[in-house]
């Protein structure tokens, strides 16, 4: 059974979509399954991963509102084992569309419940707001990756955030647990970057990721291009600082894969 992450911050910004996709796709080539949810209406991570959103079909609107089988509009991506489920501009009317639907808060848990047994991990790229999608995505997830962009305003909002997973944890998902909290476009030249590193992670302790995402142009440059940056340019910082990421979430689950050759004792 599948682990399911949302990746939240309702400020904009922060490298959310950006960290989904080459999230995703170093699990992928640590040879783990793993789908991204795009349900973010501006469709950035169906972009990001190389498909024209001007092609798509059917998008998790469709499963939210149409109760289409989401199996049936998963994406192949360029990387072996990592797939998508795209979104659309029409996502944008889901939550009106929603309003009336009994348990809508719970209406993306049912979607994902269908895929949870095929992947490894299940990643939802969530919008920059703290609407019913989002809500629906943290009531489906196992847990929360929150990105916190290493500037000034970097802590602004994440109480309102914060208070938003409390309420979840309350009323709709009692086991929704924060993943860690990931700061993004570091630069630790800069004394403000390390003035904020210090206090995000005195502020949270543990909760914050080992690994950083530094600043980096090829990790810039690879959504232009439809690509993940470990496909873009896999030497590059950025590739580095996902891969190290992805690694020490598989840790941090215990989910790290033996061979069975390995297993043998001679």
């Amino acid at each position: 059974m599948g682990k399911v992450i949302a990746l939240a911050n309702q400020k904009g910004g922060v490298g959310k979509t950006t960290s989904a996709i080459n999230l995703a796709a170093s699990l992928a080539v640590l040879e783990y399954k793993v789908l991204i949810i795009d349900a973010d209406p501006q469709a950035n991570a169906t972009s990001g991963i190389g498909f024209d959103v001007r092609d798509v079909e059917n998008s998790i609107y469709e499963c939210i509102v149409d109760d289409i089988d989401p199996r049936e509009i998963v994406l192949k991506s360029e990387i072996e084992g990592l797939d998508l489920i795209p979104s659309h501009i029409d996502l944008v009317g889901a939550e009106i569309e929603m309003l009336n639907l009994p348990n809508r808060e719970k209406v993306m848990k049912v979607v994902i419940e269908k895929l949870r047994d095929d992947y490894d991990f299940i990643l939802i790229d969530c919008s920059p707001s703290l609407g019913l999608i989002t809500v629906n995505s943290l009531t489906a997830a196992d847990s929360i990756i929150i990105p916190v962009q290493c500037e000034y305003f970097a802590l602004e909002g994440l109480g309102k955030l914060l208070n938003t997973i409390k309420i979840i944890q309350t009323r709709l998902n009692p086991d929704l647990e924060i993943e860690g909290f990931l700061l993004t476009m570091y630069d630790s030249r800069l004394n403000l970057s390390n003035q904020v590193l210090e206090e995000v992670r005195t502020h949270f302790g543990d909760m914050v990721f080992e690994s950083t995402i530094s600043r980096n142009i090829r990790l810039s440059e690879a959504p232009s291009y439809g690509k993940p940056v470990v496909l873009y340019d896999a030497n590059s910082r950025g590739s580095e600082n996902y891969m190290d990421l992805a690694r020490e979430i598989v840790q941090k689950n215990d989910l790290t894969k033996v061979k069975n050759t390995e297993k043998v004792i001679d």
